[in-house]
């Protein structure tokens, strides 16, 4: 039996099975990884799986110190936990980590890893040289080790190309936000468009809870008020979550490059020639930019499922997006406690460069996870948007949803098409001509060799659906309808 997850745990049950899974394994040599952005509770699951009686393992935090201090505090944590002198010494890290796994800790936790690295460069060639002795000697201490941290690029660079500890880890576990549904809970919310929008802000990164000191309001018409006169408080830190971020890459210097790159992302240049365009740059001179908070976890591309080319630029992050379209423009009226009036006039730009990208996000993904269960029946493959040309009309269709047939790939025009879906955040709820309009594109993508007759007919609202598109739907098997209730679950 695995060991039981503790209640204080919210949800993150087959990742707390994973790390239980390798604190118990065979008595073999472990490496592990586990990374995530901050506030994601890396930290909290990690301290549980060391604190359970079953494991009784070592977690250490490591902290922004001098090599020498780093040290000292690592050897008086191992001596608390063995029960030895604390005055012992050692003159550096592999001597001491053989000194602790000649003792066999069930399991050794070394969270934010990244500061040792700033100070000991040396540390994955000792754990590779402690993994390889272990696994070629089997009288050799045994090695259940660990390695945290927050700083993605430092992270995934550990198991990357010639690194020593390439191909030595058994675990790669990244600690992502929650999904929509789970926020909800996790916040408990009640009212879906509360939820939606804290959602849009927040994203699922659980830690902003602790952050807040007063929960969500109940009524949609309160959010203004609770998110600027409260949580984006000139005396909160939320109010200025993005530049903490920033400064936690050691590789991102030149903040005002960087943040200039993430207004132009957010505000709708999803290319990198349309972000050089904002900054006055070309293309050329974005790519190591692009790079830097593409491997950091801030930026992600995202293919166009039917084109092998067309990859688009979104942010990872919706408080990066609301920070930037938001906040950043009107940052002054914020330090002046007129947060709550600053964002009843940003209601046209929330609207627009927050709750629609959003909400077509949260589309996308209830397709990837959900639909299968809840009205369409059968399991999909690659889930994405797509852009198509419309020669007759002279013009293009962006399409918010396009989910292939089980087994199919992305990135290619002749796919078999499971589901081509239109997501609107609007107030208005849709009509009979949303439903019109996208038998339209159904009918554009099989003239342009999409295998796409049979795919089912999704409209997605925030505000639901008319009386008239409700009763043309009724009779259609082709036809879903996605509100709220049924994006949440809750139908």
């Amino acid at each position: 039996m695995g060991l039981a997850k503790p209640q204080d745990v919210f949800d993150r049950a087959w990742e707390w099975d994973a790390l239980a899974a390798f604190a118990r394994g065979r008595r073999v040599p472990r490496l592990g990884i586990v990374s995530g952005r901050r506030r994601q509770g890396k930290s909290f699951l990690l301290r549980r799986v060391c604190a359970h009686p079953e494991v009784n393992g070592l977690y250490v935090l490591a902290q922004e110190q001098t090599r020498q201090v780093a040290l000292r505090q690592f050897v008086d944590a191992m001596a608390r936990h063995l029960g030895v002198d604390a005055s012992i010494q050692f003159p550096g890290w592999n001597e001491a980590l053989r000194f602790l796994l000649a003792r066999a800790p069930s399991l050794l936790v070394i969270d934010e890893f990244p500061y040792l690295l700033q100070h000991s460069p040396e540390l994955p060639s000792v754990v590779q040289s402690l993994y390889d002795d272990a696994r070629n000697d089997p009288a050799a201490p045994g090695l259940r080790l660990i390695l945290c941290g927050s700083t993605l690029s430092v992270m995934t660079e550990l198991l990357s190309g010639q690194k020593p500890l390439r191909g030595r880890a058994l675990l790669d576990l990244n600690l992502a936000p929650f999904d929509f549904r789970e926020s909800a809970r996790f916040w408990g919310i009640r009212d879906l468009e509360v939820a939606f929008r804290v959602h849009a802000v927040f994203g699922g990164t659980p830690g902003y809870r602790d952050l807040v000191d007063e929960p969500p309001p109940e009524r949609p018409e309160d959010l203004d008020t609770w998110l600027g006169d409260h949580v984006l408080h000139p005396s909160r830190a939320l109010l200025r979550e993005v530049d903490y971020l920033l400064r936690e890459d050691p590789r991102i210097t030149d903040r005002a490059l960087y943040q200039s790159v993430l207004t132009g992302i957010a505000g709708g240049a999803t290319t990198p020639t349309k972000v050089g365009g904002v900054l006055g740059r070309s293309d050329r001179a974005l790519a190591h930019p692009l790079a830097v908070l593409e491997s950091g976890g801030y930026v992600r591309r995202t293919a166009d499922v039917l084109k092998q080319r067309g990859s688009r630029l979104a942010l990872t992050d919706p408080i990066v997006r609301f920070h930037e379209v938001v906040v950043l423009p009107r940052l002054a009226e914020f330090e002046e406690r007129r947060g709550g009036r600053a964002l009843a006039a940003a209601r046209t730009t929330v609207s627009s460069l927050v709750l629609g990208p959003h909400f077509e996000q949260l589309c996308r993904v209830w397709t990837a996870r959900f639909a299968a269960e809840e009205g369409l029946g059968r399991h999909v493959g690659p889930v994405g948007a797509t852009t198509l040309s419309d020669p007759r009309g002279r013009t293009s269709h962006d399409v918010d949803v396009v989910a292939l047939e089980e087994g199919e790939a992305a990135g290619r025009r002749d796919a078999r098409v499971a589901l081509v879906g239109e997501a609107k955040a609007t107030n208005r709820p849709r009509a009979l001509a949303d439903l019109e309009r996208l038998e339209h594109v159904r009918r554009l993508l099989v003239d342009q060799g999409t295998r796409a007759a049979d795919a089912t007919l999704a409209l997605f609202s925030r505000s639901g659906f008319d009386r008239e598109l409700r009763a043309a739907a009724s009779g259609r098997a082709d036809v879903l309808l996605v509100d709220l209730a049924h994006l949440y679950g809750v139908r």
